[in-house]
């Protein structure tokens, strides 16, 4: 086999990706199906993932290095400069520095539906090559999930990968182990590759390179107080969820609805807002509807209504500006953490409970 040749390199002679995410996005697995191409490029490859507890809507970043053959890698260390930087979704952008090290030669495939220069000044993009891809509604399409399609992209612009190598490692690997799901993933790569097309970005001064750190938090193993004390627990109001949806959104229809409260029993999160009122000639608490800056679309409620009041919709096709109900209980218009990401304790099923992996 002959050996591929990598189009950049660093000081060290290595090609470096690093991929941005929440926990259910499929990022880990990403990295490690693009550490096995390796072996089908005739490459050495380190290939390891960052992230705390394993629940869904939790940072997770993973790290892939690729070098030739007679170029041992002796780093283990976080991507700080990536070549390609993989963004499993636009949300995250704002509270987390997803965009740190970035150059201009850096390729940032994003995952929105939004058009190239929307996205550039929202994630504030000095300069560099932007690829914008709506994996969510690939992904809702194909049967698959956002991973997929966003390995296909990955690998079109990085511009050694073939789209053959991909599909041959998933079939190897994750077709054994989900047979039933090979199909959508297969056609969601394939569309991923199709779709990706890069934007080059002429530096902005507007907008200043970001340099990377690690991130550390206020309280450590030698200030942290005894106990396993929280300091950021689930359901508060700084809770934006919006990042750790899948593309689908649980959508309320009230003329359907005969406020049974099922929804809000089952809802891990508390999103469903309630005002007194009145229904069939008695007074009762009415339900308006979900609070979709706490939804993590698990979907829950869709599957408990009794009445087709809520269903599953793809997010992209509803404008969440005229339907969202905000919580009640809230004085501010604009809350400090509203921009992006999450930061809260999560554990529920993924809205694609059909194992595709």
């Amino acid at each position: 086999m002959q050996p591929t040749k990598l189009p950049q390199i660093n000081d060290y002679g290595y090609y470096e990706i690093r991929l941005e995410s929440i926990g259910g996005l499929g990022a880990n697995l990403s990295g490690k199906i693009l550490g096995e191409l390796s072996i089908e490029l005739g490459l050495n490859c380190s290939s390891f993932s960052s992230y705390g507890s394993e629940k869904r809507g939790s940072p997770v970043k993973a790290f892939i290095r690729y070098s030739d053959e007679s170029v041992p890698i002796r780093i283990n260390s976080p991507v700080e400069t990536p070549h390609l930087l993989g963004l499993f979704h636009e949300r995250m952008a704002g509270k987390l520095p997803v965009m740190a090290g970035v150059t201009e030669k850096t390729t940032v495939v994003v995952n929105t539906a939004g058009d190239p220069q929307t996205i550039r000044d929202t994630l504030k993009m000095h300069a560099g090559t932007l690829v914008c891809i709506d994996a969510l509604s690939i992904a809702a399409e194909a049967d698959t999930r956002v991973n997929m399609v966003m390995l296909g992209a990955l690998a079109k612009v990085s511009g050694f990968i073939p789209l053959e190598a991909l599909e041959r490692i998933v079939s190897n690997t994750l077709g054994a182990k989900y047979p039933q799901a090979l199909k959508g993933n297969l056609e969601g790569i394939r569309r991923g590759y199709e779709s990706a097309n890069g934007h080059k970005l002429e530096p902005d001064d507007r907008y200043e390179p970001v340099f990377y750190k690690e991130l550390q938090s206020d309280w450590g193993w030698k200030n942290a107080p005894t106990g396993g004390v929280v300091p950021i627990c689930g359901s508060t109001v700084s809770n934006d969820l919006t990042a750790s949806r899948e593309g689908y959104i649980p959508v309320f229809k009230a003329e359907s609805c005969i406020h049974c409260g099922q929804c809000d029993i089952t809802c891990p999160d508390m999103v469903f807002q309630f005002v007194r009122g009145e229904y069939k000639g008695k007074q009762r608490m009415m339900n308006k509807g979900p609070d979709y800056h706490h939804c993590k679309g698990c979907l829950r409620c869709c599957g408990i209504c009794p009445t087709d009041a809520l269903t599953a919709g793809n997010e992209r096709e509803h404008d969440l500006s005229k339907t969202h109900v905000r919580n009640i209980d809230l004085i501010v218009e604009h809350m400090q953490f509203e921009d992006a990401g999450t930061n809260s304790y999560m554990e529920s099923e993924s809205a694609t409970v059909n194992e595709t992996y």
